[in-house]
């Protein structure tokens, strides 16, 4: 049985991927490693808690010594690094915490693939999730492409882009398999509601403001999660060793313009008259480095593994939105905290 260790599978992104990995390979062994921080919530993964070839272990990646306990008692074929610190906010307000989680905790998993595997690489891969934040910024035009050089300007980015380095020395100076991908911003179920379109689903449910940072021109391009772990799937089993995947959703919106749309279809699902939910718009001071414009070409993974993102901006959006309205009972144990208690009661003895 091929054992694939994903780390920060409790997260928004990484829950995506464990559940497309556990339901599409039975016969895979799928070991979702995760330190359940702030952002890790097992409650993300109770449908397929009990599958057999699904098993969680709690373990911090800035434990060099406790990574390699585990990969040497679960021997795994491959790696799915995801496990991250993320939020340029917090990066700006610690960026210390970004240095530990996303290079040295990087770096831990590299040491400890690099001894179990002992240099016989067939079969074996480590697939490092990165940003595409570590471009830095565009202009009105261009995109970033896999050559783009890399200029990150928060915290955030630079320990992403520290991280990736260390990825590519490594299959440099040891030869270990790599693949890196570099994908746009992710939305849909399971979000944090840290992050823009869940924080203002959330606020409208609430007729709180939903805050903008400057004039609300940013840009991103935005990719529906689930579309992201098939990504990941596609660029783990049929990737080539040493490459760099962008994956994008070729759907750029500034955030004002998104936002717009998310009160509109809001109000239609909420019965609500038009406009009511655009009311709670408030602009706020901008954050220090905040980049203008992000956006992926994603013609390599199209061209190569036949990769497409499966849904518009739009029917994502409404998926998403029907996904918390339906689930306001995991928004608001995690806006609360309590759904730290799940896991404490379904886990015990898992300890720190």
């Amino acid at each position: 049985m091929k054992k694939i260790l994903i780390t920060g599978g409790a997260g928004f992104i990484g829950s995506h991927v464990v559940r497309e990995f556990v339901n599409k390979y039975p016969d895979h062994a799928i070991i979702n490693l995760d330190a359940l921080t702030y952002a890790g919530n097992l409650e993300n993964l109770r449908d397929i808690e009990g599958k057999a070839n699904y098993t969680f272990v709690k373990a911090d990646i800035t434990d060099a010594a406790q990574i390699l306990a585990i990969f040497r008692e679960y021997q795994p074929d491959g790696v799915i690094h995801l496990a991250a610190e993320s939020h340029v906010d917090r990066s700006i307000t610690d960026p210390n915490a970004f240095v530990m989680t996303n290079v040295i905790g990087t770096v831990n998993l590299l040491n400890a693939a690099k001894e179990i595997w002992a240099d016989n690489y067939e079969g074996k891969r480590f697939h490092h999730v990165s940003t595409d934040e570590v471009y830095g910024a565009l202009g009105d035009t261009g995109l970033f492409t896999e050559t783009t050089p890399y200029d990150p300007h928060s915290p955030y980015s630079a320990s992403k882009a520290s991280s990736d380095h260390f990825v590519r020395a490594y299959q440099d100076t040891y030869g270990l398999p790599i693949v890196i991908t570099n994908c746009s911003n992710n939305y849909g179920p399971h979000h944090f509601p840290e992050k823009l379109i869940p924080l203002c689903i959330h606020n409208i449910l609430n007729n709180k403001p939903l805050p903008i940072y400057g004039d609300g021109k940013f840009t991103r391009d935005w990719l529906y999660v689930i579309d992201h772990a098939k990504a990941i799937d596609l660029v783990y089993h049929n990737g080539r060793d040493g490459e760099a995947y962008n994956v994008g959703g070729f759907n750029e919106w500034q955030n004002i313009d998104l936002v717009k749309e998310l009160c509109k279809q809001m109000d239609e699902k909420l019965g609500r008259p038009a406009g009511t939910s655009a009311r709670l718009i408030a602009f706020v001071k901008d954050r220090p480095g905040h980049d203008l414009r992000y956006a992926i070409d994603a013609t390599k993974i199209n061209r190569e593994l036949g990769y497409e993102p499966s849904v518009t901006f739009e029917e994502g959006l409404g998926m998403t939105i029907d996904w918390y309205l339906d689930n306001q009972e995991w928004l608001n144990n995690v806006t609360s905290g309590d759904y730290q208690k799940y896991y404490e009661g379904q886990y015990r003895g898992l300890g720190g």
